[in-house]
């Protein structure tokens, strides 16, 4: 009903075929009046929602900054190991809040040739934005990783993780780079997502988990009580969290 709070939730997943390997359903209605406290909060719920294939060895990799408390939630619930997926987003010059594309990990990058087309930017401008996200991307590596090697994907069920899904450029992206990098089984979970990047990452992903799909979308921030900004310095505490060993 609307409002529900608890963890009972029906699962919301939507699968496709990606060769022989993936299989194509739509995804199913919930409750879309959901808010959630904080990203904690909201990665608990979202792990309610995740089921792993049998006998798979997977892993977590959450999306900085605001991924990774929602990721961690998700791993310590699975029992499973995390890590990041470090994505950039490719900003038009001058209105940087509207994305043409992303970047990620393996040298992938994702551009949005409608928007590029629309708005005429000229290929040297997208070329000196993807160069200096990768410069970012390379001093978050260092800061959050040291000289901790990046973990194997080959033959893996990795589970990429986000606070929230609004275009979907950025996650395309991560999904695009665990294939890449040989991933079995690509999960993209997120505790709200719009509809439309639902849509379009079921054509890239294994599996797309979201807890709510509210429509119209309005954007992440609006289905939190607290969406304060997540730090680098958080990002690296909660990383250390996680690899400490519980009982």
């Amino acid at each position: 009903s609307p409002g529900n709070t608890d963890l009972t939730e029906p699962r919301l997943v939507a699968r496709c075929p990606v060769a022989a390997r993936r299989r194509r359903a739509g995804p199913k209605r919930e409750d879309e009046t959901l808010l959630f406290k904080d990203r904690r909060d909201a990665g608990r719920r979202l792990a309610t929602h995740i089921e792993l294939p049998r006998e798979s060895d997977a892993l977590v990799l959450a999306l900085p900054r605001g991924g990774v408390p929602v990721g961690l939630e998700v791993a310590r619930a699975l029992r499973l190991p995390l890590d990041v997926m470090l994505v950039r987003k490719l900003g038009v010059p001058g209105h940087e809040e509207l994305a043409m594309g992303a970047i990620a990990n393996g040298a992938v990058e994702v551009l949005n040739y409608d928007v590029i087309d629309a708005l005429g930017i000229p290929n040297e401008d997208v070329e000196a934005v993807a160069a200096r996200e990768r410069l970012e991307m390379e001093r978050r590596n260092a800061l959050y990783r040291g000289d901790i090697p990046a973990p194997k994907l080959m033959d893996r069920t990795v589970i990429i993780v986000d606070d929230g899904i609004a275009t979907g450029a950025d996650m395309r992206a991560a999904v695009e780079a665990a294939d890449a990098q040989g991933a079995a089984h690509t999960i993209v979970a997120a505790p709200v997502a719009s509809r439309q990047a639902v849509e379009a990452l079921r054509e890239v992903a294994d599996e797309v988990v979201t807890v709510a799909m509210p429509e119209p979308f309005g954007g992440v921030g609006r289905h939190y009580a607290d969406f304060g900004q997540t730090s680098d310095a958080e990002v690296q505490r909660l990383l250390a969290d996680a690899r400490v060993p519980t009982i």
